[in-house]
This record gives C-alpha cells, structure tokens and sequence, in this order.
C-alpha cells in the first residue's frame, strides 16, 4: 500500500486574493507589472519635469485586478523607475513622496474600482485628482506655482492616459481566469 497522498490540482486549490501574506503567485504578478511599469517608464508625456510617463498603468491594473496594496507596490516603483531613468530631476526624497502619492492613487483606484461600474468611475476620478493636481503641489516648494501650473496639464493627460489604459484591461479581462 502507497503512502502518498494526492495532491489537489493546483486550479482546485483556495484562491489566496483576499489575504495580505506574499504568496509566489503573488510575487510573481507583481514582478512582471513591475516590468511593465519599466516598459511604461520609458514611454514619456512632455512635461516640465520629464516625470510623467505611462509607468503607472500596471499599478492601477493590479489594484484593481488584484489588490490594492499589491498595485502601490507596482505603482509606487513605477514612479521610481521613471525618476531614476531621468535622474531623478526633484531629488530623491522629493520622488521617494511622489511615489508614496502613487501608492496611495493606486489603492484608491483598486478600492473603488472593485465595486461596480459607478466604483470604477468614481475611483477613476479620485485617483485622477489625487494624482494631478493634489500630488502636484509638491512641486510648489521647488518651482514655485509657475512650476506647479505649467506642470499640470501633462500630469492631467498622463494621469487620464494612466488610468484609462488600467480601467479599459480591467474590464477586458475582469471575467477571465486571469483575474479569478
């Protein structure tokens, strides 16, 4: 007689979405959004600064898709990335708060956005305003309001374009394996 047990498929297993732990799966998305968020920060929007890139997408995707912690993650080392590959312009403690704004933009968007269609607008604007024109205050004591002004129109379209991009895959794919 055999002593092994066998072992439930791994599709028969619990899905661990809900808990905070770090699992492999866990992991493992959240460093191929980490990549993309490098593709993206290459991608950049004209702007006073040379911040502003589509480096936040994969985080508001994964806040959305997968959890709100696991997309500040993604998008707060999105910004940082995109900092780091034009030198980080505002100085790094000045990204290092932007990217905490990131975070917090992504778990906004992540916690609306998980309910319903009304959440997903309603989180779509929140994450917006955070994003461009709260987030962008930091700026003032750097540059002044001139600074803050002239950046704000780049912040709106990248912001927008940022979130468009996560909100248009998450209804894509909401009703796939890929987000169950």
């Amino acid at each position: 007689m055999s002593n092994t047990q066998t072992r439930p498929k791994l599709e028969d297993r619990p899905h661990d979405q809900g808990t905070y732990g770090l699992s492999a799966r866990k992991l493992a998305i959240m460093a191929v959004f980490i990549a993309l968020s490098a593709v993206g920060a290459l991608i950049k929007i004209p702007s006073p600064v040379g911040t502003v890139a589509l480096d936040a997408a994969p985080g508001f995707f994964i806040a959305i898709g997968f959890g709100g912690w696991m997309g500040a993650v993604v998008a707060a080392i999105g910004h940082l990335l995109t900092a780091g590959i034009t030198g980080f312009p505002l100085t790094l403690p000045v990204h290092l708060a932007i990217a905490a704004g990131m975070a917090a933009c992504a778990w906004i968007f992540g916690w609306f956005g998980r309910k319903g269609t009304a959440g997903l607008v309603i989180g779509f604007v929140l994450a917006g305003i955070v994003n461009c024109p709260v987030l962008a205050l930091i700026m003032v004591p750097i540059g002044g309001w001139p600074l803050y002004l002239a950046s704000l129109p780049s912040l709106a379209i990248g912001s927008v374009v940022n979130l468009a991009i996560a909100a248009i895959a998450y209804l894509s794919l909401r009703n796939t394996r890929l987000l169950s």
